[in-house]
């Protein structure tokens, strides 16, 4: 496959997979995401964190604070590359350093349910029940990305990270498509939970380790967190406002 279908725009992908973009499915980012590590990367506005969508960019110099196996991560990686590819808008979910981001939330509270009642008895829910699974996120995750792997190499005899695009999205999607067995949960639940993972981390505030040099706002326009408007909310003229992290002296 030529490399530009590979690397096909994201609202290509965003349009297949029903992926409303800039939407944060399921909740916000305040509350429950935000992991017990947050303070840990201060660095995520740094420009060494946006590298681009390339498969080597994953493996920067950054630590990680969940994942033990790199194996792991790269697969985590290119999975939300595909639901947030790079595009002439933009970074996509490597650039954004959003794979470090959902490392980060997956080792604090947000992968541990912490906030959660996760005690028997464990009953079949509805899924407009919300979370009804006994796992917690990050063992749901481990499981997913191991799978990932496993229908790499029985459908396409090689590794995740070495599939064409398309191939990775025929993944993807049978997931999507709760089409692939796993323990404890839905495919379906985990693809979703992965798309919102990958969303937040692409719009999240840098402090919590995505959103790389804030591009994600400003390829949205979002000016972040700005102390005040007061000097711009009598102009007539539209405005455009440098955006602003929590992580920065105001």
């Amino acid at each position: 496959m030529a490399e530009k279908d590979k690397n096909f725009s994201r609202r290509d992908f965003l349009k297949t997979s029903g992926i409303a973009t800039g939407a944060l499915i399921g909740g916000g980012i305040i509350g429950g995401l935000i992991g017990a590590n947050t303070n840990k990367q201060d660095n995520a506005t740094d420009s060494s964190s946006s590298s681009g969508g390339t498969k080597e960019a994953s493996s920067s110099i950054r630590g990680l604070t969940f994942f033990k196996s790199m194996a792991d991560f790269e697969v985590l990686s290119q999975a939300t590359e595909r639901i947030f590819p790079e595009d002439d808008l933009g970074p996509g979910a490597i650039g954004l350093a959003v794979p470090y981001f959902i490392d980060n939330q997956l080792a604090g509270s947000y992968g541990e349910n912490s906030k959660e009642y996760m005690q028997a008895p464990f009953a079949q829910g509805e899924p407009t029940q919300g979370y009804q699974s006994r796992l917690k996120r990050n063992e749901m995750f481990i499981q997913g990305i191991q799978l990932m792997q496993e229908e790499a190499d029985s459908r396409f005899k090689t590794k995740f990270v070495d599939l064409e695009g398309e191939q990775m999205d025929e993944i993807l999607t049978a997931f999507q498509e709760n089409e692939i067995k796993m323990r404890g949960v839905e495919s379906q639940f985990f693809f979703r939970l992965l798309r919102q993972a990958t969303l937040e981390g692409a719009y999240a505030d840098p402090i919590y380790g995505g959103n790389a040099n804030m591009d994600g706002w400003q390829m949205k326009g979002f000016p972040g967190h700005q102390l005040a408007y007061i000097k711009d909310i009598e102009s007539e003229d539209f405005v455009e406002i440098k955006p602003k992290s929590l992580g920065m002296n105001h």
